[in-house]
């Protein structure tokens, strides 16, 4: 097992961003996967983070995650593109006032078409619907390249900086 140093950064929102980008393409549609099966949210959260060493949903076992994903405050939105899977956002809701923006990521193939940035915005309107009084988010040095810019350009705040030892 490999370690390796990464620096963790921690974003907040208070109040909602008023940035509405528009959509890069007309072919979009974000679906809500009510309690997804493990294999699907599996395959969405593997197809995203591969790349970027996710890890944290990869140790639960099945049970283990089922039980997250059929708790009715853990919601996974999927982005689709002509039909097909292309991100997903996934909001942990269980704590009162505020809202977790627990993973978020596009696949491969549809990173660098300005998806992101929409569906950023669209996740932030999404969670400010529930009237939070925060929504935050965490990311690392593992992340892609423009995901910390991305998020402070969404008007994300940075409020805590970390340095941690963490297996690949």
């Amino acid at each position: 097992m490999e370690l390796v140093d990464v620096t963790v950064y921690y974003l907040e929102m208070l109040d909602p961003s008023q940035r509405i980008p528009p959509a890069p393409r007309d072919d979009l549609t974000v679906l809500h996967a009510q309690a997804p099966s493990v294999p699907y949210y599996r395959f969405l959260y593997d197809s995203v983070g591969k790349d970027y060493n996710w890890l944290s949903r990869r140790k639960l076992s099945d049970e283990e995650l089922a039980a997250i994903l059929h708790d009715p405050l853990n919601e996974v939105h999927v982005l689709h593109v002509d039909g097909s899977p292309a991100g997903f956002a996934e909001l942990d809701r269980r704590q009162p006032e505020e809202i977790e923006l627990v993973q978020f990521g596009l696949m491969l193939d549809f990173i660098g078409q300005g998806l992101g940035k929409w569906f950023l915005q669209w996740t932030i309107d999404k969670v400010w619907g529930y009237d939070p009084r925060r929504f935050w988010l965490h990311t690392c040095t593992l992340d892609h390249a423009v995901a910390l810019p991305t998020y402070k350009k969404a008007g994300f705040v940075q409020f805590k900086e970390e340095t941690i030892r963490r297996e690949l």
